[in-house]
């Protein structure tokens, strides 16, 4: 290995000698440098600081290519040199570079990775709830690409996760979600044993220990794939994971030969240390209770040694504790009291709770003087840490794996099952059948309010008619009254002027000068009498005009007097009303009657403005609220506003609706004004 890694030191100064001598070489030296330098970053026997600069040269060299999914692979390989050296910082600022290369490019693979990548970093800083959202992301992401074995992984990685922040429940439902894919799987021992172990750790901590034993056995016979790698030493672990079961039940001597069969395991010391330091820690403390006094303390104080040089704090808290166990026993209270509070010190800087419980307990067990206060102190901190896991539906993922294992002997389950799908078909059905009741009857609902709009329609339609053909005798009358007037007044008195006039020539011309004055006068007053009929016309076409004003008029006053907004109304008079056919008036009425409707009902108006203009041959009729509006875009119109728009279509009319949230609505209706559309326009 030596050899190796000299041989591809000596190659990279090659490849870079190489480069300074031909420039246009360069681009294709540095892709042949990137493998030399991933490399070198992940040299244990450099010193980080030159490590890091392979990474970052390694990694510039990366982001002048291609961003493709090779670039992406190689941008992993530089995040997992980070990892390995724990620079924390560069490791994060990689994975989010990922994460934000692998979105744009939309590949999911490579951005539910990142969230994994993320998810560890933040497990590393002691940030739960950031590991498990980052972890939750993976998880969503690989169910939707369908990648089922790194879900698997996810799966395994948010159990650990929960396991350790003391959620037993939740963690034992998410390992059996990753053996229910996994069960369907082949050539996956090495997960099929991360996931044993990990439950069999899980009962253990719920003192279930027969099913504990069963799966930490199961792990076990696992390992017998030699395709399952030595370098981790699975083996040793669940060795010790069974003598721990062993422990906890009180069988010391049968777990003292756990804890020795797996530190007799090859390489253990080398390739897991801090394994290698549990199981001295866990042989010695099996010790302890056997009352065997060889390698005592000895095995305790080694474990300590070997877990103060790798940092690791909650290990280190355990050799404590079972430190001033061991010298509580051999009557040493002093040193018994010193172990006990220099672990409680140190819990105190954990994050676990477990373990400033424990060395809680031994404190209060070994300082007598303080014990009440230890003891207090443990209840209150017991009390916080059992409010904190969650207690629902710790027995329903296991219920369901289990339940799919011994399906075909459980009849009566399936009987029930059966039954419970027969009363969910019934309700659908019976659910189905409400809704299309109640669609019916909304339906007939609606019908019948257009029937009813259609009764009230024809009878202002009668109504106007009727009015109309009494404007219209009126006018016949006044007619033949204007006939009667010009033919027996005004004709027969003009015949006489003018018979008159005649006879002037056969007179004198003093005598014709007078009588001329006389007819004169005369013909002044049938001129007269000529406008008083043209006045009286004028007034009649005057009153046919206003009598749809009139109804409009009406209709406003019951407003006003019904509701309590105001109401601004203006008729233009340039408005040739004479002009206006009886049907486009009716769908007028109503236009205005349903603005009204809709503004009392809905708009929550304090002002309603109703006006009538002439615009360029055009009546406009806008109604205008205060109200609350509505957002035209995102509201289907109702039945109220569709018959706006269809009655204005009658008429050759367009509707605007402008309307906001808070700005009132604007409706404005334009007909166009024909002058052949009404056939009494005569007057």
């Amino acid at each position: 290995m030596k050899k190796l890694k000299k041989i591809l030191l000596f190659l990279f100064f090659v490849v870079l000698a190489c480069t300074k001598k031909a420039g246009n070489l360069e681009m294709t030296s540095s892709r042949d440098s990137l493998p030399a330098y991933l490399t070198l970053a992940n040299e244990d026997n450099l010193p980080l600081h030159i490590k890091q600069e392979y990474a970052q040269k390694a990694l510039n060299i990366i982001l002048e290519q291609k961003d493709d999914s090779l670039n992406k692979v190689n941008l992993f390989k530089v995040a997992n040199r980070y990892y390995n050296m724990s620079d924390w910082k560069a490791y994060l600022k990689t994975t989010k570079l990922i994460l934000e290369r692998a979105r744009i490019s939309k590949d999911s693979a490579h951005m539910a990775k990142a969230y994994v990548y993320l998810g560890d970093y933040y497990l590393s800083q002691s940030i739960s709830d950031s590991a498990f959202m980052n972890y939750y992301k993976a998880e969503k992401t690989y169910q939707k690409i369908n990648d089922q074995l790194n879900l698997v992984k996810t799966f395994l990685n948010k159990a650990n996760l929960q396991y350790n922040e003391g959620d037993f429940f939740e963690s034992e439902i998410t390992v059996f979600k990753a053996l229910s894919v996994l069960k369907l799987k082949k050539d996956v021992n090495e997960l099929l044993y991360e996931s044993y172990n990990l439950l069999g750790i899980l009962y253990n901590e719920r003192e279930e220990f027969t099913k504990a034993l069963e799966f930490q056995n199961k792990a076990l016979n696992i390992l017998d794939d030699k395709k399952i790698p030595s370098d981790f030493q699975y083996k040793a672990a669940s060795l010790n994971n069974l003598g721990y079961i062993y422990m906890r039940m009180g069988n010391y001597k049968r777990a003292k030969v756990f804890f020795e069969k797996g530190l007799q395991e090859k390489n253990l010391f080398i390739n897991r240390s801090s394994l290698y330091a549990i199981l001295l820690d866990n042989l010695g403390y099996a010790k302890l209770k056997l009352n065997e006094r060889g390698q005592m303390p000895d095995l305790f104080y080694e474990s300590l040694r070997i877990r103060d040089s790798l940092d690791l704090t909650s290990g280190m808290v355990s050799s404590k504790i079972h430190l001033s166990e061991y010298y509580a026993l051999k009557k040493d209270t002093l040193k018994a009291i010193q172990f006990s509070k220099q672990a409680l010190t140190l819990s105190r800087t954990t994050t676990r709770i477990i373990n400033t419980l424990e060395a809680l307990k031994q404190t209060a067990a070994v300082d007598a003087k303080n014990a009440s206060q230890y003891s207090k102190e443990y209840i209150e901190l017991n009390e916080k840490m059992l409010k904190a896991e969650r207690k629902m539906g710790e027995k329903f993922s296991r219920i369901e794996y289990e339940t799919n294992e011994i399906k075909d002997q459980n009849s009566s389950l399936q009987e029930k099952n059966k039954t419970l799908i027969y009363v969910f078909s019934i309700c659908t059905l019976l659910g189905l059948f409400f809704y299309v009741y109640k669609t019916q009857q909304a339906k007939n609902r609606e019908l019948l309010f257009k029937q009813q709009q259609q009764i009230a329609n024809e009878d202002i339609y009668n109504l106007m008619i009727s009015q109309q053909n009494e404007i219209e005798l009126t006018r016949i009358k006044e007619k033949k009254k204007v006939a009667q007037e010009l033919h027996d007044g005004v004709l027969g008195r003009m015949f006489g002027i003018r018979i008159s006039l005649d006879s002037l020539d056969k007179i004198d011309e003093s005598e014709a000068i007078s009588k001329r004055k006389k007819y004169l006068d005369e013909l002044k007053n049938v001129e007269q009498d000529i406008r008083e009929i043209s006045h009286d016309l004028n007034r009649e076409k005057s009153e046919l005009i206003n009598n749809f004003v009139s109804i409009l008029n009406k209709l406003f006053e019951d407003q006003r007097n019904t509701y309590s907004s105001k109401l601004i109304t203006f008729f233009d008079p340039e408005i040739k009303w004479d002009l206006i056919s009886n049907i486009e008036k009716i769908n007028l009425y109503r236009i205005v009657q349903e603005g009204l409707q809709n503004c009392n009902k809905y708009a929550k108006a304090d002002i309603i403005k109703v006006e009538f203009k002439n615009e360029n041959e055009s009546l406009v009729l806008i109604i205008e609220d205060d109200g609350i509006g509505f957002k035209t875009n995102k509201t289907k119109n109702g039945i109220g506003l569709n018959n706006i728009e269809y009655r204005a279509t009658e008429c050759k009319g367009t509707v605007t609706i402008k309307s906001a949230k808070g700005e009132g609505t604007i409706l404005t209706i334009k007909v166009p004004i024909e002058p052949n559309n009404n056939l009494h326009n005569d007057i």
